[in-house]
């Protein structure tokens, strides 16, 4: 059995006696609260809150934040103790011995948050917009129509399973009859005239977490339903930028620094060694220098033959602008600027690269890249040779080269060839019939890959463009995905997904595959809440210096992590402690091409697809064809399964799982629109 955490002494950082009383009071009167007892917690947060605009000012801020932050703790399981004048934290178990318990530990820190955005009155607006009955092609629709009434759908698996009791697939592709669709913005669907990304948000509000945007690329798609009217949308699912960070995942690839080096170091070739004279020199045609060399911070000369005293120069400017952008910047004008430019416009990109914060950045890659230069030129000749490339590599500095030229290449390309399936599974009824499996494998289609390719192939790479001062585009070649389940304790979603290539025209004895990478890290700010997080920037902004994270992209990865992290610091939290939430995940991964690692480091320049691009619509409809076969077919012979597809109907009343339910306040009125619906609405 699991021993229990160990409590932690902590001292929040005061400036009054009587503000530490204060807090001290508030910590108990939390500590007799449980963690189920969340409109407790919220009532003696609002008592406690009431009369800060009376308090200290050099504590108000430093008491509002400490409120907000233990509150939040309690609600997820934390303990609080006060003996004395001595605080203590106790974190929950990071995982749970019973496995039931574990998930139900981590979907209430998930529904939380949730229900507090679903109760923000421009949510609610959102839902009751979309379930209101619209006139549409001379028919009455709403988002009703976009569900598949349960006890229709049951009913027709269960003929089909009476009429075939050893097959009928073919006859299921009659009663399901999946699709891809791409949530644009601007694009309608021709069923109801809803907003594509309207249907997906709407549905998106349906999981038991939050819905949040992230930065970067963000590709949306639906799983649509042919097999009866208006389309009904079996499952949504997302592509995302990458994670640029997850060792589990990295190893797996081969280009984490230790596993990749290893190689190299065991097997030099000729290759490797012109590669990595190769991204050098591309990385510095992709520097804008211009005012460098103006401003005399750089010779041109010293480019292809620099100096010790040039690189020193170089990082010196670097962390001068460094200073300067934290001193000065305004996330607001960069975002505004970004919002109002012209695609392919150079002034934009001139005018972002000579940004105290890209001015930094510029002087110290230029500074790492000349370095590079400095010491491969002793190793390496004007074509390099494998026993070239073992010299380098056995000496320590050029090591040290080896090891950095590799994180430039992986940064090039882990935002264009890589996506995190962030959002991924199907919407009720088609649950109990694996339906999540079936989005699962469609994300890898073939046809994916291609509206990947085609959304982003004129794409602006934003840091390099950036960097560069000019519109830098990189192919977007779609190569590996990567996800996780939500809980630490299986994903039944992703378990044995295997596709055969064969079965989609591809090789025989190849496959595509959720692969089983690791666990990830139970670090994070998911157990905050938005109110939370935002008093933590605002004590960060408070400190002397001005806000040092501005949520500006090119700053670098995770600002709010990064924002959280310091507020903590400044309250004398210790922020490890503190960030993590105890949530670890499983990591998987999933290979589209032969030739993963070469390809992402750029060693080899084309990708080598398990299952050839141009057969991208015979793909998709073989994929349907597998998961018909494989899991839809077997399910159908399960009386409980079809049972629970029959629970989510579409008469009056609707009691059905792809409706959002909005928490607590908002359902007297909610009641109010069933009356709308006397029978299956559109």
């Amino acid at each position: 059995m699991t021993s229990p955490p160990a409590w932690v002494v902590i001292e929040p950082r005061l400036h009054l006696p009587r503000s530490r009383r204060w807090l001290l009071d508030f910590a108990r009167a939390l500590s007799r609260v449980g963690r189920e007892q969340h409109d407790h917690i919220d009532e003696l947060a609002n008592e406690f809150l009431e009369p800060s605009p009376q308090w200290p000012a050099k504590d108000r801020q430093r008491l509002v934040t400490l409120a907000r932050v233990f509150a939040d703790l309690t609600r997820q399981g934390w303990g609080l103790r006060v003996r004395g004048e001595v605080l203590s934290v106790q974190s929950p178990l990071e995982i749970e011995a019973d496995h039931a318990a574990e998930k139900q530990r981590v979907r209430r820190q998930e529904q939380l948050k949730r229900d507090e955005q679903l109760r923000q009155a421009p949510v609610r607006a959102f839902v009751r917009g979309m379930e209101r009955r619209r006139l549409h092609n001379g028919r009455f629709v709403s988002i009703f129509s976009l569900m598949r009434d349960g006890r229709e759908l049951a009913e027709s698996l269960r003929r089909v399973r009476e009429a075939f009791p050893n097959d009928g697939v073919e006859t299921l592709a009659k009663v399901v009859s999946p699709y891809l669709q791409f949530a644009s913005s601007g694009e309608l669907c021709e069923w109801t005239g809803l907003a594509l990304q309207d249907i997906w948000r709407y549905f998106r509000h349906t999981w038991s977490n939050q819905y949040t945007s992230v930065p970067g690329r963000t590709m949306l798609f639906l799983v649509r339903d042919a097999a009866v009217e208006f389309h009904p949308v079996i499952g949504i699912g997302a592509l995302s930028s990458p994670i640029v960070q997850i060792r589990e995942r990295d190893e797996w690839i081969g280009w984490h620094p230790t596993t990749f080096l290893e190689e190299i170091k065991a097997r030099p070739t000729a290759k490797i060694a012109k590669w990595l004279v190769g991204v050098v020199d591309q990385a510095m045609s992709e520097i804008y220098v211009d005012d460098l060399v103006r401003d005399g911070i750089i010779k041109l000369k010293e480019i292809e033959s620099p100096t010790p005293a040039t690189v020193k120069g170089l990082a010196a400017e670097g962390l001068k602008q460094r200073e300067l952008h934290h001193r000065f910047v305004k996330a607001q004008d960069l975002k505004n600027a970004q919002r109002s430019r012209t695609p392919g416009e150079t002034s934009h990109w001139e005018d972002r690269a000579i940004s105290h914060l890209f001015r930094s950045k510029r002087s110290l890659v230029l500074a790492d890249l000349l370095g590079a230069r400095i010491v491969m030129k002793g190793f390496l000749g004007a074509k390099p040779t494998s026993k070239q490339l073992a010299s380098l590599l056995a000496d320590p500095d050029g090591l040290h080269v080896a090891k950095r030229i590799l994180r430039k290449a992986k940064g090039d390309r882990v935002g264009i060839a890589m996506a995190d399936i962030s959002v991924c599974g199907a919407v009720a009824p088609y649950n109990p019939i694996l339906g999540g499996k079936l989005v699962s494998m469609l994300a890898t289609s073939p046809e994916v890959v291609r509206a990947y390719r085609v959304r982003y192939g004129e794409a602006e790479s934003e840091i390099a463009s950036s960097m560069a001062g000019r519109a830098i585009i990189r192919p977007p070649h779609l190569v590996f995905l990567g996800t996780t389940s939500l809980y630490g304790v299986g994903a039944s979603q992703y378990n044995r997904i295997k596709i055969p290539c064969e079965a989609l025209g591809g090789r025989t004895g190849e496959e595509i595959e959720y692969v089983r990478l690791g666990m990830s890290e139970a670090f994070g700010t998911s157990h905050y809440s938005d109110e939370t997080i935002d008093e933590l920037v605002r004590l960060v902004t408070q400190q002397s210096g001005g806000q040092r994270v501005n949520s500006i992209f090119g700053e670098g990865v995770s600002p709010k992590l990064r924002k959280v992290r310091e507020g903590l610091e400044l309250l004398d939290l210790p922020s490890e402690l503190f960030l993590k939430h105890g949530r670890r995940r499983i990591l998987y991964g999933i290979t589209l091409v032969r030739n993963t690692r070469d390809f992402l480091l750029g060693v080899d320049e084309r990708p080598d697809f398990l299952v050839p691009t141009k057969a991208w619509p015979e793909a998709t409809s073989r994929i349907v064809a597998w998961w018909t076969s494989r899991w839809l077919r077997n399910r159908i012979h399960s009386d409980e399964v079809l049972t629970d597809v029959a629970r989510h109907r579409l008469v009056h009343p609707i009691i059905h799982g792809a409706r959002v339910v909005i928490p607590a306040d908002e359902s007297a009125q909610r009641a109010l629109s069933f009356d709308q619906y006397e029978q299956a609405p559109g």
